[in-house]
């Protein structure tokens, strides 16, 4: 028997995007009924894992319990979706609730598909094998760096779309500066292995970034897939994704971006598009199909990286049209794609990419940003945890 519930907004996700929005709407309109649907007890701030992998940061300071950061006077519903029923407005979810909406966003966030890869899951943590994308696993990349002794390090990234375009790479340049700080940098072959075509999206700051793998002397290899991990003889299988050979590298250490994707839930659902994401207006956030729905975030087929700094604009386009919705108005609010990336290059320097859908520069500071600068690292280390925590997620900023 299902335990039947209605609300007035029902948010499915309690990630940055989920309780951004929240947080927006209540401000705007007290009186709204809003429920979040999220899981998981935990939240983190993932954008801090590549400075727990480079040794810089504890992980625990990335973590907060869900409940403290929930917006007061929103409900969290402590349950899984497992179905979208757009036609009678409604979600199913794990617990057996039937849970009905007069609107909808849905924000669950991104998939890690660790088992795509042959040998990895059982290989994470051991003998060289670590990834930052997981918050069990993120230390372990550290430890990796920290006891390297030598050899071949590399770091991977896949052809699907993932959280952060750059972080791969921002880990194989810490990586790389502690491996010159601890003196093995001289017996040391680095790698950077990726599934796209170029070492980043947006061109403007693409060359600075080459120069960066040049000065560090990284070998970087283009359209290259990990396809599988094989422990006992510490191998990594690639296949070229333009004549589908197979290449089969050593390794002493490896750090591996996983592929990802739209969760199951999302895919199997009428909410998908072809590819699997929930297919959103790219200027409206409003779904295509159902009007009364709207999606943001990583889980959606919006044409932009899947990062915080997106999220944090994409949620005020949402919050506002969903507020107009509410009121029957026009949809008046508009996402123009903008998306951030502070891409490290090392422990005092970091690009700081910004660009919107054209792949257009957008920046913030009166200065070019494809150039590595201290302060745009500091910002990075410890402006913007304190942004997403007390200002995005209360939805100040």
């Amino acid at each position: 028997m299902q335990f039947q519930l209605h609300h007035q907004v029902v948010i499915v996700g309690g990630g940055a995007a989920g309780i951004s929005v929240a947080a927006r709407v209540h401000r705007a309109l007290k009186s709204a009924d809003i429920a979040i649907i999220e899981p998981s007890r935990k939240h983190y701030y993932q954008p801090l894992w590549t400075l727990v992998g480079g040794g810089v940061v504890p992980k625990e300071v990335s973590e907060r319990d869900e409940a403290s950061l929930i917006p007061e006077g929103v409900k969290w519903l402590h349950d899984a979706v497992t179905e979208f029923c757009p036609q009678d407005n409604c979600v199913l979810t794990h617990d057996g609730k039937r849970v009905s909406y007069d609107f909808l966003v849905v924000a669950p966030g991104i998939q890690i598909d660790w088992d795509k890869i042959p040998g990895l899951r059982d290989s994470l943590g051991k003998d060289g094998v670590c990834s930052n994308y997981a918050y069990q696993y993120v230390d372990t990349t550290w430890e990796a760096i920290r006891t390297f002794k030598g050899g071949t390090a590399i770091f991977t990234q896949p052809s699907t779309p993932i959280k952060c375009g750059g972080a791969p790479q921002k880990i194989a340049y810490l990586a790389e500066d502690y491996f010159c700080q601890s003196s093995v940098r001289n017996r040391t072959n680095v790698m950077f292995i990726t599934g796209t075509a170029t070492i980043f999206t947006a061109p403007y700051y693409a060359p600075a970034l080459m120069k960066v793998v040049e000065r560090k002397g990284i070998q970087p290899c283009f359209k290259h897939d990990l396809i599988e991990i094989i422990p006992a003889s510490k191998e990594a299988v690639f296949k070229n994704l333009d004549t589908g050979e197979l290449i089969v590298l050593k390794y002493d250490m490896i750090h591996v971006t996983p592929p990802m994707s739209a969760p199951d839930f999302v895919k199997q659902s009428p909410l998908a598009d072809p590819a699997g994401w929930v297919d959103v207006d790219k200027w409206t956030l409003q779904h295509k199909r159902y009007s009364n729905i709207f999606g943001l975030g990583d889980a959606s087929n919006l044409p932009t990286s899947k990062t915080g700094a997106a999220v944090r604009k994409q949620a005020v386009t949402v919050a506002q049209n969903l507020g107009a919705a509410l009121k029957d108005n026009p949809l008046n609010a508009r996402y123009n794609g903008y998306t951030s990336c502070p891409l490290i290059t090392g422990y005092k320097s970091l690009i700081m990419a910004e660009f919107d859908y054209d792949l257009k520069p957008k920046e913030t500071f009166p200065f070019d940003q494809s150039k590595e600068r201290y302060s745009m690292y500091l910002l990075k280390r410890y402006g913007l945890p304190q942004i997403y925590w007390h200002g995005m997620l209360k939805g100040l900023v």
